[in-house]
């Protein structure tokens, strides 16, 4: 005999979204400078690099990769020696975060940045809480094109002296709003607001 209840399938529930906090460390720069991010798992790869490039006030004027072991995502990219994989078919949930510890952004091949991405924690989305979100960071992000770790280190050498040539150089190149001590969240969470239009 049927039973009434066989034959319309279990349901099983979908676990609950998580949201993970990164914390994004730029490599070589002292004093530091970091942002954290709090992001959902369904996030697209591209997306965090939409993100990245917000947090650090860059203009996505060159090619980037995330590096997670032996795997590249970015820029699309098949060479004999270099295969990236496009990150616009991968999500955050792809990538296993709750099981590493971190990975890494790089920006401008060769001269360029080198991002560590330490995975601090998981947990539940909040109600509410629009996603991306910055919620701490230090110092302001190097000026894109700005040549990279030692050229950036040159460069806030230089600005400190306003009465020589190359201080007046660089500070006219920044302009007067660059202020490399602050790290502005409030302006760096409206600009991933708009994000998401």
């Amino acid at each position: 005999m049927i039973s009434l209840h066989e034959g319309k399938g279990s349901k099983v529930r979908k676990p609950p979204e998580r949201v993970f906090v990164l914390r994004l460390s730029l490599v070589g720069c002292q004093p530091p400078i970091w942002r954290r991010l709090q992001v959902r798992e369904s996030m697209w790869l591209s997306r965090l690099h939409d993100s990245i490039q917000v947090a650090f006030e860059w203009f996505d004027y060159q090619t980037h990769a995330f590096n997670l072991d032996d795997l590249r995502f970015g820029n699309p990219l098949r060479r004999d020696d270099l295969t990236i994989e496009d990150d616009r078919d991968v999500t955050l949930a792809d990538l296993n975060l709750e099981h590493r510890e971190r990975f890494t952004y790089g920006y401008h091949f060769g001269e360029g940045w080198q991002i560590d991405i330490k995975v601090e924690k998981s947990g539940p989305v909040e109600k509410k809480r629009v996603y991306p979100i910055c919620t701490g960071g230090e110092r302001a992000g190097p000026p894109e094109d700005c040549g990279g770790v030692e050229a950036f280190h040159d460069m806030l050498t230089c600005s400190k002296e306003p009465d020589t040539d190359l201080g007046r150089e660089w500070l006219e190149w920044l302009g007067p709003d660059y202020e490399p001590a602050v790290c502005d969240v409030a302006k760096i969470n409206r600009a991933l607001r708009k994000l998401g239009r």
